[in-house]
């Protein structure tokens, strides 16, 4: 058997790719779980042990204020999840099925929540909902009125938890919407029509034909979402709601050298987002149909008029509405004076020092050159690792590919915050640590950490799946014919990536590389938790601090916020304008 130059480049790129995931990817996790279960008492002998699961007085099964965490997190998910999937399923059949007038235009802003993390958006719902806030002015109550973020239905909530599933389920179902529109309108209407013809009505039809073969769809979709919003650290500490898992696993960094209860926190967590994830692809998947092929003949659109087309469209209207409420609170904030904004319907006084403030002052402007750094790098490095990965998958013909891009989407199924926790993990062990070769260069906590390196590294595993999924589909569109002529006219498979290969996808490799730096400029778990000092803050770490900060502390926080909003409404605009349809595929697992 003959081995070609060829095949020995791309079984080496295969085995570097394998060895980088590995090391970036697998290890973190891997930390973290063994923290878990090893016994750190020297009078024990080591070994491994379940005492920090349910041991008496250390077991963070058996302790009552990490159960509750539990339990509010899992609430929080599994409604934000159901609610999603309310606002996106009528949406999703109305944009493939029907026309109505301005459905353009609506249908692309139903989209808007995606420019906002919720995060920042919690800042716009707090001025909004509280008890002084907006709404309570504007429906004329003089004194305290209602509080529409307390009355919550979670024991210790305080009201804060309707808050979070609000806030968490208006950012996050745009990730449905993109897979139930991508399912349904992949599929055969000659089945609806043969459906029609033996006498089915329209309900039994989409819930006995069209829903069943769409799950595939909602699961990718609902996965997402779910996994997302159980894990979720910016939007509870915004609404200083404490009595959940990932805030219990962010104020549990502390302890790490002293105790491994957050170890133990942290494997609960990754276990039970695992174990849904399992449960819904055996419940859901398990149910979906395989369509034999793609639709036979062309769906064809009904014309909305008179009032259905009025009810669709205000359908659109209300959850457009609802959508940009976090964004025109994060954008009053940021214009309001400094207490200009009590029990009133809009701000007194409206001001541009805040803007400015986010301009120049030294922890904004040091946070904006940061991100703007760890993000561009992160970017360069996702691009290259997501596009030789892409490349394998799609051209290469080499065993062990599959495996390669399921590791390369395994990010979206992984918490966020688990991998934040791992990479702190890392640096406790040999070569990081006190006593490792890198402990000078790479660390997180100590009096001089340096947790740069593994912030960049952090931005791009955690974006990895964009480029992968952006770059396969490019390469999918495109004919292999003229990568093996300019491989057998002599060319290399770096001259022959470099010149036609590239150029061939090029628009689909921009649009996963801007997502990966907008995203990674306003990514919270990593930043929160791996950048300890003001020194290394990104921008997501100095909006949590100008919040926690008194007086103008929060309007700052708010128009760093108004910036970020922009940079990621270019992005996606401009991500969905050469990714057309396809954007939707870099939400799926």
């Amino acid at each position: 058997m003959t081995i070609r130059p060829r095949d020995v480049y791309r079984y080496g790129l295969l085995a570097l790719l394998l060895a980088i995931l590995a090391a970036f990817l697998l290890l973190p996790i891997w930390q973290t779980v063994q923290g878990a279960f090893v016994n750190p008492d020297p009078g024990s002998g080591g070994g491994w042990t379940l005492r920090y699961f349910i041991g008496d007085g250390v077991g963070v099964l058996r302790d009552p204020l990490y159960r509750q965490g539990l339990y509010n997190s899992l609430l929080i998910a599994f409604c934000t999840t159901g609610l999603c999937l309310l606002i996106a399923l009528p949406l999703a059949v109305l944009t493939v099925r029907y026309d109505f007038f301005g459905k353009g235009v609506l249908g692309s802003l139903v989209l808007v929540p995606l420019v906002l993390p919720p995060f920042v958006g919690a800042i716009g719902m707090r001025a909004l909902l509280g008890r002084y806030g907006a709404i309570n002015a504007l429906l004329g109550y003089d004194g305290p009125g209602i509080d529409f973020l307390g009355g919550g239905f979670a024991p210790g909530s305080g009201g804060r938890l309707p808050g979070v599933i609000l806030m968490e389920a208006l950012h996050l179902y745009p990730i449905l919407y993109l897979n139930v529109t991508a399912a349904l309108a992949n599929l055969d209407p000659a089945l609806d029509e043969a459906a029609i013809n033996l006498g089915a009505g329209r309900l039994r039809r989409f819930f006995r034909l069209t829903f069943p073969l769409i799950l595939p769809g909602v699961f990718a979709g609902g996965t997402i979402v779910f996994i997302w919003s159980f894990t979720e650290l910016g939007t509870p500490l915004m609404f200083d709601y404490y009595d959940v898992t990932p805030v219990q696993v962010f104020w549990g960094i502390n302890e790490l050298a002293e105790s491994p209860r957050p170890y133990a926190l942290v494997v609960v967590m990754l276990a039970v987002a695992v174990l849904m994830y399992v449960l819904g692809k055996w419940l859901l998947g398990g149910r979906a149909y395989a369509m034999q092929s793609r639709a036979s003949i062309a769906a064809q659109t009904r014309r909305l008029r008179g009032l259905p087309g009025v009810a669709a469209m205000a359908l659109f209207a209300i959850v457009t509405i609802l959508a940009i409420m976090p964004h025109v609170g994060v954008v009053l904030e940021a214009f309001a004076k400094e207490g200009s904004w009590f029990n009133s319907a809009l701000p007194k006084v409206f001001t541009l020092d805040h803007f400015r403030g986010a301009l120049t002052h030294d922890l904004a402007t040091d946070a904006i050159t940061n991100s703007v750094i760890y993000a561009l790098t992160a970017m360069l490095l996702c691009s290259i690792v997501g596009m030789a990965i892409a490349y394998l998958n799609v051209r290469g013909k080499v065993k062990g590919a599959g495996l390669l891009d399921a590791l390369a989407m395994l990010p979206l199924a992984v918490p966020g915050i688990v991998m934040a926790f791992g990479y702190v993990a890392m640096t406790l062990h040999w070569p990081f640590g006190d006593q490792g070769p890198l402990g000078s260069f790479v660390s997180v906590l100590g009096q001089h950490p340096n947790p740069v390196p593994l912030l960049v590294i952090a931005y791009a595993v955690r974006r990895l799946p964009y480029i992968v999924r952006s770059t396969t589909a490019g390469l999918e569109q495109t004919s292999v014919q003229l990568e093996e002529a300019s491989l057998n006219l002599g060319a290399s498979l770096a001259t022959t990536l470099r010149r036609v290969v590239v150029p061939l996808i090029l628009a689909n490799l921009i649009a996963g590389g801007i997502l990966v730096f907008a995203f990674s400029m306003l990514e919270v778990s990593d930043s929160l938790i791996l950048a300890q000092k003001a020194e290394h803050f990104p921008i997501t770490k100095a909006i949590w601090e100008f919040f926690s900060r008194l007086g103008d502390g929060p309007y700052i926080a708010s128009a760093m916020g108004v910036w970020g909003m922009a940079l990621l409404t270019v992005t996606l605009v401009g991500a969905s304008v050469l990714m057309g349809r396809k954007l939707g595929a870099i939400f799926r697992v």
